[in-house]
């Protein structure tokens, strides 16, 4: 029987080991989950977590700054140590590398196990192709928080300044599949230093609740949400609702998107409005007008920095974490999202996706003002429809989150944009080799040399990690 009691039908049992294999695992029973939308609420249980820990606290986060939101929980973390609990935190060394080092020395004063991933090595390839891009939890492996929210003040908000916190998305989790989401956290400690003790890990979790979770620990090449993605595409039979805060769609799940759409399925993306720098803007839209033909409904969020990363399939499929839909994030990082099959959970998820709507602006494509010969040759026009707008002022830091948004956007996938900026590119390398034909050999020289080393170190590495399983 399914959650909301239909009973199973062999195509949907199908699925649900296709899911099961594409995720890397079974689902969990026995979970009490619930939403945390934005930074406030999900800050306040997050602290209540480490607070009421009993045994360690895990945390692992992008970006920990060391802003009024970072220092609280920097000293709530302090504390906890102080009072003789393990706590072990783990953040990015490229997301946090604005982070004053005084943050880091108090936190290993009061005891603090603090380690940064990646942090880039000569002969290190991983360190720089793939980043720990995950935002996680865990407290005595029986509780945990995981999305898309990063230790920072401007998912918190400054409502005496006028500034609403951050659109975000994150999940608390009670139950046993909070020990597998630690098993995760220990899998990427362990590659910055000695594994976790023994002691460290939940042996069993009784359950809390009734919801299935299947955890998946994204890794580079396993493609974990990207597969699940898919699959809830090729599944779903009403409706696909999609929030994305980077969404670049490779070319595979952009056609997932087409497929769902022209079968009848209301696929519905809600996406930054990145108004900032308008040309950037219009250049990422590239893409719009054949998912709009399709029948993919495309919404521009209106209000302040929309950053989650979530689906909501048939409402019954709930995909919460730190993932965005485009190559860097579901093929090269460390991400860590869970999908939840719960039809409460899906439906508060659908009644936020109706609320974040009427504080968007549907993105329509009208015909061109021009001869009707010359205008079935060009591809109609974009036009953004009215929408809602939330009351915000937008900071420094926003404005240039927006700005790198829309240039990451533009550099890493805009598929018809890809070609102008690679021409430049070549055709400024050539003319350096033409004026500069000593200097751009010897370039070339150390950087094929580096590069060599570097991969023959890991293709080392690898093979010793192959021994090591065997044995």
């Amino acid at each position: 029987m399914t959650p909301d009691g239909r009973p199973h039908s062999l195509a949907a049992d199908a699925v649900e080991r296709a899911i099961d294999r594409a995720a890397g695992g079974r689902p969990v029973p026995g979970n009490r989950v619930g939403i945390l939308f934005d930074g406030p609420p999900a800050f306040a249980a997050m602290l209540r977590l480490i607070a009421e820990a009993t045994r360690w606290v895990h945390f692992d986060n992008y970006i920990f700054r060391a802003d009024a939101t970072g220092r609280q929980f920097a000293e709530a973390l302090a504390a906890r140590s102080r009072e003789g609990l393990p706590v072990r935190v783990s953040t990015d060394w490229l997301g946090s590398l604005g982070t004053s080092r005084k943050l880091w020395r108090m936190l290993r004063a009061a005891g603090v196990e603090v380690r940064h991933f990646h942090r880039p090595g000569p002969f290190d390839l991983p360190s720089y192709l793939s980043r720990n891009h995950r935002k996680l939890v865990v407290t005595d492996g029986e509780r945990a928080i995981l999305g898309g929210i990063c230790i920072g003040d401007e998912w918190a908000g400054d409502p005496a300044r006028g500034r609403l916190p951050w659109r975000d998305t994150a999940i608390e989790i009670d139950g046993p599949a909070a020990a597998v989401l630690d098993q995760a956290f220990a899998r990427t400690w362990q590659l910055s230093g000695s594994p976790l003790p023994a002691a460290e890990f939940a042996s069993e979790v009784s359950p809390r609740g009734t919801a299935s979770v299947r955890v998946l620990a994204g890794e580079p090449a396993r493609e974990r949400a990207y597969r699940v993605s898919e699959l809830l595409l090729a599944a779903a039979s009403d409706r696909v609702w999609i929030t994305d805060a980077y969404l670049v769609a490779p070319r595979r799940l952009y056609r997932y998107l087409v497929d769902a759409a022209q079968e009848g399925v209301d696929v519905r993306l809600l996406v930054p409005g990145t108004g900032d720098i308008p040309v950037v803007r219009n250049l990422t839209r590239f893409g719009y007008r054949d998912l709009i033909r399709a029948g993919v409904r495309i919404f521009e969020w209106n209000g302040p920095m929309l950053h989650a990363k979530s689906v909501v399939a048939d409402g019954r499929w709930v995909r919460v974490g730190s993932s965005n839909l485009n190559h860097s994030s579901l093929v090269a990082n460390y991400e860590l999202d869970v999908l939840v099959e719960d039809v409460g959970l899906a439906g508060a998820m659908e009644a936020q996706y109706r609320r974040d709507l009427d504080q968007s602006a549907e993105v329509l494509t009208r015909p061109l003002r021009v001869p009707r010969r010359i205008g079935r040759a060009l591809p109609p026009a974009l036009s953004i429809g009215r929408g809602g707008s939330a009351r915000h002022r937008r900071g420094l830091r926003e404005h240039r989150g927006r700005s790198i948004l829309a240039m990451r956007t533009l550099v890493a996938g805009a598929r018809l944009a890809l070609f102008g900026p690679l021409a430049v590119v070549l055709g400024l390398v050539g003319l350096l080799f033409f004026l500069l034909p000593g200097l751009m050999a010897v370039a070339f020289g150390v950087l094929s040399v580096w590069l060599s080393l570097v991969s023959g170190a890991e293709a080392l590495r690898r093979r010793q990690d192959k021994v090591d399983q065997r044995a």
